[in-house]
């Protein structure tokens, strides 16, 4: 519905152009918090789960340990395929706050953030020990891709509803692999045993 409203410039837009008014506020604060939305950012500590996911998953002896880490990759790979085409089709010009041009829509930085981050949480909740720490890092990461948010709007870099469509779209791409990841976790539980839990 919002893509049909921004390609069909349709009333959404004009609400959408009165909230950016009301909180476009450039200030260092706001690009500083847009720039944990970056590739050069959200990727490397994507990478750096990935790593120690995969290292705790082969070191417990768990059966195909690589398969988690490969498919938060995949998802990860799958945001710039998803999202530079819809650029290209929708052709959204940038608020006033930034320089003439299209290609704002989706929000880029804001599905970089949420895929890197989400997938991020949702590959180290299964090593958390305690309730506590499994909702805190599910906080944190909310908090963490709100940020990100509100500071592309309020820098200007995206107008509200390039954003709102990138959390759509997130949800989508990490609701898919929490499922995959459940059942594949079902799979090995049910599978045979690893090699930590065979006969001696």
């Amino acid at each position: 519905m919002i893509t049909w409203q921004v390609a069909a410039d349709g009333p959404l837009l004009r609400l959408d152009t009165r909230l950016s008014r009301a909180l476009v506020h450039p200030d260092r604060a706001s690009e500083l918090l847009a720039d944990l939305g970056n590739i050069q950012v959200a990727v490397p500590v994507l990478a750096v789960v990935l790593v120690y996911v995969g290292w705790r998953g082969r070191a417990s002896g768990t059966d195909r340990w690589w398969l988690p880490p490969l498919a938060a990759a995949v998802l990860m790979a799958l945001v710039p395929a998803i999202v530079v085409p819809l650029k290209e089709l929708i052709a959204r010009g940038g608020t006033p706050a930034v320089p003439p041009g299209t290609g704002y829509y989706p929000s880029g930085h804001t599905a970089t953030a949420m895929i890197a981050y989400g997938a991020s949480t949702l590959l180290l909740l299964p090593w958390l020990r305690t309730t506590y720490a499994r909702r805190e890092l599910v906080i944190a990461c909310a908090l963490l891709v709100a940020a990100v948010s509100f500071g592309l709007v309020r820098r200007g870099y995206h107008w509200p509803l390039d954003v709102v469509a990138s959390w759509c779209l997130g949800t989508v791409l990490l609701t898919s692999l929490r499922l995959f990841l459940s059942r594949s976790s079902r799979r090995t539980s049910s599978g045979t045993p690893s090699s930590s839990t065979g006969p001696s």
